[in-house]
């Protein structure tokens, strides 16, 4: 039984990456085990306050969410562009879990860490208000690498695909609802 982990990255109580991840998790086929987190549930300091320096103790929501990337062989993250990248919160969550040890591991005489979460896979689903290729193409699509390269890669997870849906600010019911429906497929073509 294949382990998913889904992660809405979106901190509002209601949005569209909430119902896309809603939907992800329904339509997975039964033989695969699943765990939502909504990151908006979450309660932590989201500041990384000495960097590496000084430890700062897990909240138990940050425990929590370690299980579970530990526990998950495939985590599919649902994020909202804001100003070009990531949530506030969705980084600082990040920052405070993915620590040497546990995500990484440096060692001496290395120019790069060894990577501790290998063997998982990810995939993105992108929300945004601006045209895609705008996104991609003009502004370089900074979400796309920064999650699979610097964050994801990092820690050798492996992306295997990113879904974008735009622009939502004016998308009709009907769209969302198509939009909806192809996450279920998404979800089901899982392998």
């Amino acid at each position: 039984m294949k382990k998913v982990l889904v992660i809405n990255a979106n901190p509002k109580s209601n949005s569209f990456c909430k119902s896309l991840a809603d939907q992800y998790c329904a339509s997975l086929p039964g033989h695969y085990a699943s765990k939502i987190i909504h990151l908006g549930l979450l309660d932590f300091d989201s500041n990384l306050q000495e960097g590496y320096d000084q430890i700062q103790p897990l909240e138990p929501d940050l425990v929590d969410f370690q299980e579970s990337v530990k526990w998950a062989e495939h985590i599919v993250i649902i994020s909202p562009v804001w100003w070009g990248g990531l949530p506030a919160k969705f980084k600082g969550l990040i920052d405070r879990t993915f620590l040497p040890g546990f995500a990484f591991k440096y060692i001496n005489d290395k120019s790069t860490p060894k990577q501790l979460l290998e063997g998982r896979t990810s995939e993105l689903i992108i929300t945004l208000d601006t045209p895609v290729f705008w996104y991609k193409y003009v502004n370089g699509n900074p979400i796309y690498k920064e999650l699979k390269r610097c964050m994801l890669g990092f820690s050798g997870i492996k992306n295997t695909s990113a879904t974008y849906f735009a622009p939502i600010i004016s998308s009709t019911r009907e769209q969302r609802e198509k939009w909806l429906n192809q996450v279920s497929k998404i979800a089901k073509k899982l392998k």
